[in-house]
């Protein structure tokens, strides 16, 4: 290996142990305890510096034996292979491990096939490619069409990645030197030497938060479903993953993190984050690399750097005069060598200096070289002067545009540019203003045809400037840009807006306490300028009425007790905001984003040409948006408990509801009039059409299936499952087939004849294979492939001529509640309690993506018809819409998400609790003395809460199988009650004996959960609670 002087690590070996301990999900120190190690020693075994003594691999093996870790019938072969892999120096025990496998028995007969379906594996394991070269995660770099010298560095850097392996490596320089576009080409060219590459972009300064997650979301999606786990621990997860694989992180614009003036290369306050795992990356022994590129060497990397250190810096110097005359003569510049190398010398050699002011030569100088240097128009003082320069030479309508893609932060194309103007112009005056730019080598095109954005310099410059304008304007009281542009869109891209709520309110209102240090004062100043803004009219208003909302939420932190009347508001983000006793008398709303008043949805669902999406609430709401979500078409109530299943009529003329009521309903579109109504004998839990849209399928608790005209409600056939509750349904594309997913973890599976006067259904097979309840079920659009989620926390892909298990997909850590394929059949998404989104690449036999922004269960998926986008509705009380490409969310529909199921005062009558469907229990003090105090300790809805007699200990119960027993003044869980012999029960009503001491008495169900919580009835079962004992007495 060229350059190095580090140790050779089997690396193979430490993949394996990774492996095996993620599997028997333990942490590095839960292992280490169990062996009587150390949990250095576990990071060298797994890191392939050192191997385990045989004492401690024997320990090890009977571990991994006892939680199965290895395939039934091969565990002998796979311990033997581990022996050798560890490389002992003594034998292997036959007799001794014939004796431990002695003990193991057969695990439950599977369906044929089902061995080597398992796709998903544990976190360290997810980032491998599963097929045909690396995985790429492109973010948001961009496509590098002109490329120009700098092939001396292209190859130093590839050295330094791939043949000397470093872990850090810098590309630093000047802004506009070709940092990004040198990174970008050495990605390109050392790709297929890693397993995993990820590009992103710090330009909008992400928190240290939100950039780890994003790197897990593709190395470890697993990792984003633990919401306790600490920033420390996402630390550990990502150094598992570079060490585990092969990874290429690239991370551009670094000096976004980087504080500003004398104190360069310095972090800016609260990043301190990603300092710490900047540090772990550059001195812990891994094998992955991470390429940074920045105008500043950040402080703490600079001692360890070194020439044969695996820490390495490259600062970009100027552009050599071959590349430069290049550049110039492709931007049309002419002139001898000696001119071309003069005007080199004058802007340094800086590329993005030479394409800016090689367009005002061509444009001004009929690219003659001479008459421009004569006319004195080359600016020194860098890139920032020259963008001084360029920008005073702008018309009103440029300028304009430059700001409005500086707030914008994404590409767009013309159609969207000319959406959000403030000041409505011709199409014709944009384009030619966007041409200009582009010829000026202000504007770069965006990875979609006909899209255009900033460059990153460019982007920071125009920034800035905007900052500093508003800022003046609100401090002398002008409205221009404040009233033009908008500095938080409501409608725009989720992930946009939070940026723009970051990177332009929050410096604006930074910039205005220096001259108003009193918040008071500020805060008069903006309520000032509203009042000035109502004497205007509405279409003179603009942005400026909505600016100033968006900078007073920011300051105030909730908008109540406000005069808003008769006030322009247009783009204003509302959602979650406090606004009592806030008046909008007369004022006219438009984009304005609300919180919706909804209860967290139960169903989605979209039409088949996508005209509508639908949602049903837990409290039996119903609501219909048409214009891809934009426009609410209708809400109403719909039934009077939770609305768990939705369908659209192929046609689009109808939507069927079913609730757990036991009612259905089917209703037209056009007016919301009820059609008919269907009713089980128990809660409904799922509704589909066949696919010629006559007939109606619905299942629910009552174990049937009932088949429904849908031209007259007419009840046509009963097909029966056993006794077990049927949560799943689904037609096959050709409407031949239907299947049923059971309570029982089964799959009944029909042959079908509904097109005639008198249907009918031939059970054809029972699909065993599920550990538990199977939630969720959906055919492949070409019918030859059924997916089933289950409360098992697997996804099976079933094939449906041999109705054998295809694949199983592994990865949630809790029940999967939903999935559904996208309209092409590529994509799998599955929706589950652990709060988390899995994207499947079917064809790969591995995930794509991880979906992370739910903060609770997530109940049902739907794609658009599209397939571009995939709705998800939670218990959080939102309805998010995720861009599958780039997997982020771009817009939350947030309704109410709390319900609060019991509340209860101390003995003394100081203290109040409650308990709420955020899984919360949370205790008040009477006197308000101090804040709320959240209690989090249940998975699902927390239903009822007790105190003790003496007010010491606090009771609470719920839907998750659990009773939490709290120090009422520590906070602490005392012990936590399950029913160990069903994993199903929900506990409802809970309180103290007063006769018992010490015992529970509550209300409780042993049925999934999710079922009739507001009908359960049962006999009291009685929750013994003493000393270190646990159980439950039915």
């Amino acid at each position: 290996m060229k350059g190095s002087s580090y140790r050779e690590r089997d690396y193979a070996f430490g993949q394996v142990m990774l492996t095996l301990r993620t599997s028997l999900e333990l942490t590095q120190t839960e292992l280490a305890d169990l062996l009587g190690v150390t949990r250095r020693a576990v990071i060298d075994w797994e890191g392939g510096l050192t191997y385990p003594k045989a004492d401690h691999l024997k320990q090890f093996v009977a571990l991994a034996t006892q939680r199965q870790a290895w395939p039934f019938g091969r565990e002998a072969e796979e311990v033997r292979a581990l022996w050798q892999a560890a490389r002992q120096k003594v034998l292997l025990d036959e007799a001794w491990l014939g004796g431990l496998l002695s003990h193991i028995q057969a695990p439950p007969a599977s369906q044929p096939g089902e061995e080597t379906s398992v796709t998903a594996p544990p976190p360290d394991a997810l980032a491998s490619p599963s097929k045909g070269g690396p995985r790429v995660d492109w973010g948001d770099a961009l496509a590098v069409t002109s490329f120009y010298g700098r092939e001396w560095e292209l190859d130093l850097l590839s050295e330094w990645v791939v043949q000397e392996r470093c872990r850090v490596v810098s590309v630093l320089g000047q802004g506009g030197i070709g940092k990004s576009a040198l990174a970008t080409k050495v990605m390109h060219r050392v790709a297929e030497d890693f397993e995993v590459v990820i590009w992103r972009s710090l330009r909008d300064v992400p928190t240290c938060e939100a950039l780890l997650d994003s790197c897990l979301q593709v190395l470890a999606p697993q990792a984003l479903s633990d919401f306790s786990a600490s920033p420390e621990r996402r630390q550990d997860l990502l150094l598992e993953c570079l060490r585990s694989r092969r990874v290429l992180l690239v991370h551009d614009n670094l000096e976004s993190f980087l504080e500003e003036g004398e104190d360069s290369g310095h972090i800016r306050p609260g990043y301190e984050g990603f300092i710490r795992v900047l540090r772990r990356i550059a001195e812990t022994e891994h094998q992955s690399c991470l390429l940074l590129t920045s105008r500043e060497k950040p402080s703490d990397l600079v001692p360890l750097e070194g020439s044969r250190a695996p820490v390495r810096a490259l600062r970009l110097a100027r552009l050599d005069a071959e590349a430069c005359q290049q550049l110039l003569a492709e931007k049309g510049v002419a002139g001898s060598v000696a001119e071309q190398l003069r005007l080199v010398e004058a802007y340094a050699g800086n590329p993005l200096a030479l394409k800016i002011v090689a367009r005002t030569i061509v444009e001004l100088f009929d690219g003659q070289i001479v008459p421009f240097l004569e006319q004195g128009e080359v600016v020194f003082g860098g890139v920032r002067a020259l963008l001084d320069e360029q920008y005073a030479r702008l018309s009103a309508v440029e300028q304009s545009v430059l700001l409005w893609l500086a707030i914008l932060r994404e590409p767009v194309n013309l159609q969207e540019l000319l959406a959000v103007l403030g000041v409505p112009l011709p199409r014709s005056q944009v384009l030619e203003a966007i041409d200009g730019l582009r010829r000026r080598s202000l504007i770069e095109r965006g990875k979609l045809q006909g899209s255009f954005t900033l460059q990153s310099v460019v982007m920071e410059y125009v920034t800035t400037r905007l900052i500093a304008e508003v800022t003046s304007e609100i401090k002398q009281g002008r409205f221009s840009r404040l009233v033009e542009h908008s500095l938080e869109l409501a409608p725009s891209q989720e992930y946009v807006r939070q940026t723009q709520q970051r990177l332009l309110v929050a410096p604006i209102l930074a910039g205005l306490r220096s001259s108003y240090p009193l918040r008071t004062a500020l805060e008069e100043q903006l309520l000032v300028l509203l009042v000035q803004q109502r004497e205007r009219a509405d279409d003179a208003q603009g942005y400026g009425s909505a600016n100033l909302l968006a900078l007073l939420r920011e300051l105030r932190g909730h908008l109540r007790g406000l005069d808003l009347s008769q006030l322009s508001l247009r783009g204003v983000y509302l959602q979650g905001v406090e606004m009592q006793d806030t008046t909008l008398s007369g004022a006219t709303l438009q984009e304005t984003v609300f919180t919706g008043s909804f209860d967290p949805p139960w169903s989605v669902a979209t039409s088949s040409n996508g005209s509508y999406w639908a949602m049903g609430s837990r409290r039996g709401g119903a609501r219909v948006w048409r214009d891809d979500g934009k426009t609410l078409d209708l809400a109403w109530q719909a039934h009077t408990a939770a609305v768990e299943a939705l369908a659209f009529s192929p046609d689009e003329h109808t939507l069927a509801t079913g609730s757990w009521d036991g009612t259905i309903k089917l209703w037209y579109l056009e007016n919301g009039a009820l059609l008919w109504l269907g009713q089980h004998t128990g809660s409904i839990h799922r509704l589909v059409f066949t696919p010629d849209g006559c007939t109606l399928a619905s299942s629910g608790d009552d174990a049937a299936i009932r088949l429904w005209d849908v031209s007259t409600g007419k009840h046509l056939l009963t097909l029966s499952c056993q006794n077990s509750a049927v949560y799943a349904l689904a037609w096959s594309p050709d409407g031949s087939l239907l299947a049923g997913g059971c309570f029982d973890g089964s799959i009944h599976m029909w042959q079908m004849q509904v097109g005639q006067a008198a249907p009918s259904g031939t059970a054809t097979r029972l699909l065993t294979g599920h550990g538990g309840p199977v939630w969720s079920i959906a055919f492949a659009p070409d019918g030859r492939t059924l997916a089933s989620g289950s409360f098992d926390r697997t996804v099976k892909l079933w094939d449906v001529e041999s109705l054998e298990v295809r694949d199983t997909l592994a990865g949630h850590t809790a029940p999967v509640n939903a999935v559904d394929w996208s309209p092409d059949g590529s994509l799998l998404a599955s929706g589950s309690r652990d709060h988390m989104i899995w994207l499947w690449d079917v064809e790969r036999g591995s995930y794509r993506t991880a979906l992370h922004g739910h903060t609770a269960v997530v109940h049902a998926l739907a794609f658009t018809s599209g397939g571009h986008s995939l709705l998800s509705g939670s218990e959080d009380g939102s309805l998010r819409v995720w861009d599958v490409e780039r997997g982020q969310c771009t817009r939350v529909i947030q309704g109410y998400a709390v319900t609060l199921y019991d509340v209860a005062w101390s003995p003394d009558g100081t203290r109040l609790a409650s308990a709420g469907s955020d899984t919360l229990v949370t205790i008040w003090e009477r006197d308000g003395s101090t804040p709320p105090r959240l209690l989090r300790g249940h998975s699902w809805i927390a239903y009822g809460v007790a105190w003790s007699s003496d007010g010491r200990l606090l009771a609470s119960s719920g839907l998750d199988n659990t009773i939490q027993v709290w120090d009422a003044t520590t906070e602490a869980v005392v012990q936590t009650l399950r029913d160990p012999n069903h994993v199903d029960t929900s506990f409802f009503d809970i309180e103290w004996s007063p006769n018992e001491p010490g015992q529970l008495r509550l209300r409780w169900q042993r049925h999934p959960v999710g079922g009739h919580q507001r009908h359960a009835a049962g006999p009291p079962a009685r929750a013994s609670w003493h000393g270190h004992e646990r159980g439950l007495e039915p």
